[in-house]
């Protein structure tokens, strides 16, 4: 409950129904080689790549945005209510980068590799988690 004052002389009280998150999370990088390029060049496919691993992590998806761009490669953010994701890819070299970071205990972004390596179908899986904390 938080009180706001106005020209009011009575305070306001605001309730809030939204979760409050600490100033604390995991983050996940992970970086995917060898995937086949045609697959890392599908904007629609890997927003939907993108969406169904955030949503494995436990998160919830409040938007998805993406950029196409020339000659190749996408960009996909997800904007999440824990926090943020985001996608990058390089068809040429065949390689993914996926950041997640989730605020809280609540969602494990850890989880959403898997659903990134069962799709993108890599040769070599390099994946850090960092543990991050105000």
């Amino acid at each position: 409950m938080q009180e706001i004052k106005s020209q009011n002389p009575q305070p306001i009280e605001v309730r809030s129904e939204a979760p409050v998150y600490e100033a604390q999370g995991k983050h996940l990088l992970l970086t995917l080689s060898g995937c086949a390029s045609k697959l890392l060049d599908s904007e629609q496919y890997l927003r939907g790549v993108a969406r169904n691993a955030a949503i494995a992590a436990g998160a919830t998806v409040l938007q998805v945005f993406s950029h196409k761009f020339s000659p190749q490669g996408i960009t996909v953010l997800v904007v999440l209510a824990e926090s943020h994701a985001s996608l990058h890819t390089y068809p040429e070299s065949g390689v993914v980068f996926w950041d997640c970071f989730t605020c809280g205990h609540t969602c494990k972004p850890d989880r959403s590799a898997q659903v990134l390596i069962d799709t993108l179908i890599p040769t070599h899986i390099d994946k850090q988690i960092i543990l991050r904390s105000g």
